[in-house]
């Protein structure tokens, strides 16, 4: 889920970089900290704007650099245990599907795809259940479930989101149209 908030923090702005305009500096250097990187409650920082320095720095003995307070608007993406997401098939893989959702990816194990046996086709980036011949793609929308998250707050991207569609209201955006007509899709 996304949510704009208001944020104060500090950064850190290196000795070579002092005599620098000072609020050119704190864009800067804000973006560069913050945005890409998950804060305390498994937030993703997305994006960082309205950003002022606040008072003035302080200089840490030893250090030469300067750690200047700063506030900044941000934009997080937040990941939350039981959430339903709705995503693009990204890669399909013979273990299973990943599905981006918004900046992360989440992965859809096969024994979470559907009540049924899955053949997998890697060739064609294709999930099959053997009974009900239904299938799941690359570039599939489809809607699941967030069901464990193990957040690696040093790379974002390497987090472990792990995915179900194996409950009512889950699954292939197309097979709600067919199960329930067209309206029950959106």
């Amino acid at each position: 889920m996304y949510l704009k908030t208001n944020r104060k923090d500090v950064i850190r702005i290196p000795p070579e970089r002092l005599g620098e305009d000072l609020q050119e500096l704190a864009e800067e250097l804000t973006r560069n900290t913050f945005e890409g990187r998950i804060v305390g409650d498994r937030s993703l920082i997305v994006l960082t704007a309205n950003i002022k320095a606040v008072g003035e720095g302080r200089i840490v003995h030893g250090d030469g650099a300067v750690y200047q307070d700063v506030s900044y608007d941000a934009v997080t993406f937040r990941l939350d245990d039981q959430e339903i997401i709705e995503g693009t098939v990204c890669e399909v893989l013979k273990f299973g599907a990943f599905i981006r959702f918004g900046p992360l990816d989440g992965l859809l194990h096969i024994s979470q795809v559907m009540d049924d046996h899955i053949d997998v086709d890697v060739d064609n980036q294709r999930l099959i259940g053997k009974e009900s011949r239904r299938d799941v793609k690359l570039g599939n929308n489809v809607r699941a479930r967030i069901v464990t998250v193990s957040v690696n707050e040093r790379n974002p991207r390497e987090s472990k989101i792990g995915l179900t569609m194996r409950q009512n209201g889950l699954g292939k955006i197309e097979w709600f149209e067919e199960d329930f007509g067209a309206e029950a899709a959106e």
